[in-house]
Parts: C-alpha cells; sequence; structure tokens
C-alpha cells in the first residue's frame, strides 16, 4: 500500500485508520509531514481508535498547530493597526482568512507568510506605513527588486524585525505577466466580514483563489494540501447554499480562471470523493498528469517523479510570463546563482 494512497483515503474517508498497522503509520506520517498535512491529519482523526506513539504525536500536533494560528491571527491584527487607522483596507488570504472566517480547512492548516490585499492604487501607501511600522525587506538584491514591482501581482516580501514574520502585500492574485488577468477590483469590492471585523474573499472568489494558486500560479508542490482546502471549502459552502457551485462557475468565468476552477473540482471528486453537479463532472485525460504529480512522493515523503516535477516547474512559469521574458528571467537568475 502506497503511504500517500492511504493519507488521501484517511483525509477521503475511505480508510479505517484502526486497520492500519504500525509499520504503515511510519509511511503515512512521512508523506502527511512532507505535504504540511500533518496537523490536519491530527485533527481530521482526533478521538479514532491509534496507536499510543501515533495518538501522541498527533495531539502535539494539535497543540502546536494551535499556537500557530494564534500567532498567525496577531500578525493579521499588527498588519491592521499598522494600515486601518491610515484608511487602507485589505482583504485577508489564504490560511489567515480560513482562520478568522472558522473554516474547516483551518484546522490544523500551517500558516506561513501573511498574504493580504489590497487595491492597487493603495500598494505604495501601504508599502510605506508597513516599513514605518517595523517591515522590511527580504530581498534587498535589485534584479529581484524590479522583477517583483514591474511584472508581479505583489511586492517583494517583508519580514518584521522584532517578531521575525513575513507579510505578502497583493495588488491582484495572479502576476502581471500571465496570461489570464483576474479582476483584482472585483475581488476586493465583493469581499465580506468575518465575525472579528476583517475582510475575506466572498466564498465563491475564495475557491477560485485557491485554484488558481494551486494550478494556475504554481508547480503544484503542497497540492494535496491546497486540493484539500478547495475541497472543504467548496463542500462546507454547497452545504449553507445549494447554488454555490453556479455562483463559482460565475466568478471563475469574470477572472478568468474558469478551467482553472473546473480542473480542481475533477482532482477533489477523483482525490477526496466530492461530488459534483451536472456539468462539472465530465473526464479530461489532461487530469491524469496532474493526478500523477500529486501522488509522486515515496513512503519517505521524497518526490519520485523528478522528471514530472521539473516539467511542472517549467509550465508554471510558461503560464507567468511570455516566452522572451522567461527566457530572460532564468537567463538572469542562472548567471547570478539563484
Amino acid at each position: 500500500m502506497s503511504a500517500v494512497v492511504a493519507l488521501v483515503d484517511l483525509l477521503a474517508g475511505r480508510r479505517d485508520p484502526a486497520k492500519l498497522a504500525r509499520p504503515d503509520w511510519d509511511g503515512i506520517i512521512g508523506v502527511a509531514r512532507s505535504e504540511a498535512m500533518l496537523a490536519t491529519l491530527a485533527f481530521l482523526l482526533e478521538g479514532a481508535a491509534l496507536p499510543p506513539t501515533v495518538a501522541a504525536l498527533f495531539a502535539d500536533q494539535r497543540m502546536a498547530a494551535k499556537v500557530a494560528q494564534t500567532q498567525a491571527l496577531w500578525e493579521a491584527e499588527m498588519a491592521r493597526r499598522a494600515l486601518a487607522p491610515a484608511g487602507v483596507e485589505f482583504v485577508l488570504l489564504k490560511g489567515a482568512a480560513y482562520a478568522v472566517a472558522g473554516m474547516a480547512c483551518a484546522e490544523g492548516r500551517q500558516i506561513g507568510d501573511l498574504d493580504i490585499l489590497v487595491l492597487a492604487s493603495d500598494i505604495r501607501r501601504a508599502e510605506n506605513l508597513l516599513l514605518k511600522a517595523g517591515w522590511e525587506w527580504v530581498k534587498s538584491d535589485p534584479y529581484d527588486d524590479h522583477y517583483y514591482r514591474a511584472h508581479m501581482h505583489e511586492l517583494p516580501p517583508l519580514i518584521h524585525k522584532a517578531r521575525d514574520r513575513m507579510i505578502d502585500v497583493h495588488h491582484t492574485i495572479l502576476p502581471r505577466t500571465h496570461r489570464i488577468t483576474p479582476d483584482a477590483l472585483a475581488l476586493m469590492s465583493d469581499a465580506v466580514r468575518s465575525a472579528d471585523g476583517y475582510a475575506v474573499l466572498c466564498p465563491a472568489d475564495m475557491a477560485v483563489h485557491c485554484a488558481a494558486h494551486m494550478l494556475a500560479d504554481g508547480d503544484l508542490q503542497g497540492g494535496l494540501r491546497n486540493l484539500w482546502d478547495f475541497h472543504t471549502m467548496t463542500r462546507d459552502f454547497v452545504a449553507t447554499d445549494p447554488g454555490f457551485w453556479g455562483k463559482l462557475d460565475g466568478r471563475a468565468a469574470l477572472h478568468g480562471l474558469r478551467g482553472a476552477v473546473h480542473r480542481a473540482a475533477r482532482l477533489s471528486r477523483d482525490l477526496y470523493g466530492a461530488r459534483l453537479p451536472q456539468g462539472w463532472d465530465r473526464h479530461d485525460p489532461v487530469d491524469l498528469w496532474f493526478r500523477r504529480r500529486l501522488f509522486a512522493r515515496d513512503d519517505w515523503g521524497r518526490v519520485t517523479n523528478p522528471l514530472l516535477e521539473q516539467a511542472f516547474y517549467i509550465r508554471s512559469h510558461w503560464l507567468r510570463m511570455p516566452p522572451a521574458m522567461l527566457a530572460r528571467h532564468l537567463w538572469t537568475k542562472w548567471r547570478k546563482g539563484s
């Protein structure tokens, strides 16, 4: 039994954890750790019959995840204190947004950088306010700084000099040079408020952004976790709004991301057992390569198909910028040794 298959089956509820042998857990834990899903699995299997050592590890993971989430939410509060008094509004993205919205996918999810979205017209003010509040640049290289400002969808990353926490300030959700141009104004305008007063993307836009991050702006690193986010959020949104799939289709079309969103839904069905409505539940032969990429780990959590991994890495850059620009960028990075 492949450990990555066993992990996916556990997440999907297709496998009884009580029937797994102790050696099986070694592989599952290795893969879950590699995919940044160990705490997610720990929350999902809380109360299940587990070997004592596994139960103890999962208890530690749940406790550590709660502490990490508290730290991440404090960082969101620090950003609010830096920006709100000057009237710069922002929308929380990704892990911090899931946490403040109380979503199921936030349980055990690692939250690294704080990701926020501001209006393009506010990007310079946001930058200056954060610098005054103690953040500083991570990348000092002039080429990297220019690349971010001229071509990317965010400022160069900032890190707080006292708290050692990073913040990524976005003005849209895909690079400027990407073939797809989402409607950043609509993302901001249609955001909703959490119970704590933070702005987060509306449900359909949240799912669109999740699919875009996974399939239109990346090489599927951490793909199982990102797909789990998409699966759980769409499942829960549909539970409270039966018309959600139609709304999601409309927003995906608005942002030019219908292909990525439909593929994420199909992969969610194939791996985690999502139930899709008519019009979504079709089969695309190309999905096979995405499934192979997601399952390409051995029982130690190591990548088993480096050529496929490299192909997806090249694909991610090909989507991000035109060929001539991509060639210049890769040549510059190679010469600089980065």
